[in-house]
């Protein structure tokens, strides 16, 4: 209850007892008011007590001291109310901020995961790549199609085909040596049809090579992109750590 309604009660109260013919004096109202008062007011009455005369001090006097303390209460508590608010929102920014950094960072992990999964599905690992995940090499080539033969398990340079026609092409070579001058044009022929053979394996040997060093040094980006990707992470995480302790430091002045 605020100082005013107690008032209008206590004129209430005055007024009904004069028609009893009861009347009060200023000084005996300004008492009956200040015992009236809860116990948290004690220290302002106290307080007026010992700096007014209660024989002297007007009713309306009293009234406006008990008002004015009162709207001071209540400013203080609207200010603590705030503050806590305030620590509440600092509170729930600082565990946003941690959990979308976690987010983010179990995000960067099951990207790289994947990466490396499409690699390995690929074929296309480096060396590193198979240091990594030697198990998952020996599963996958289970799955892998040969190009030349069309049969699972090897590679196109791994095929016992591939390897036999390639014996077969060195063997022929070594026997253009032994043909007769008569047969100098087909030879030519044959051979420069061997030659095109030959450099069509070294194009698809060079090709896997090439595959090979490729992914190895998109792997090593990759790496290395996490590693800094982490390290952000950290900073961005301690700046925005110390940038909440400074906004409630400045808040609290």
């Amino acid at each position: 209850m605020t100082i005013f309604l107690v008032y209008l009660c206590f004129t209430n109260i005055i007024n009904s007892l004069k028609f009893l013919n009861k009347c009060y004096t200023n000084s005996e109202m300004v008492r009956k008011i200040l015992r009236c008062l809860p116990k948290s007011w004690m220290p302002k009455v106290t307080a007026i007590e010992e700096a007014k005369d209660l024989n002297t001090l007007p009713l309306e006097g009293l009234l406006g001291s008990l008002m004015t303390h009162e709207m001071t209460i209540k400013n203080h508590e609207d200010d603590d109310e705030q503050d806590k608010k305030k620590k509440k929102v600092i509170a729930f920014k600082s565990s946003t901020v941690d959990s979308s950094e976690e987010e983010s960072d179990d995000e960067m992990a099951l990207i790289t995961r994947r990466f490396k999964r499409f690699l390995a599905k690929k074929k296309f690992g480096s060396k590193n790549l198979k240091k990594s995940t030697p198990s998952k090499s020996k599963t996958k080539k289970e799955e892998i199609i040969c190009f030349e033969c069309n049969k699972s398990g090897h590679y196109k340079s791994e095929c016992p085909r591939l390897k036999k026609a390639k014996e077969t092409i060195k063997n022929k070579r070594a026997m253009l040596a032994t043909w007769s001058d008569s047969d100098e044009s087909s030879s030519e022929e044959e051979e420069n049809q061997e030659v095109a053979q030959l450099a069509l394996m070294a194009i698809d040997d060079l090709d896997e090579d090439e595959d090979e060093n490729e992914v190895s040094e998109l792997l090593e980006l990759l790496e290395q992109f996490s590693l800094e990707n982490a390290s952000l992470k950290k900073t961005i995480k301690a700046i925005n750590k110390e940038n909440v302790s400074l906004k409630h430091e400045i808040e609290c002045l």
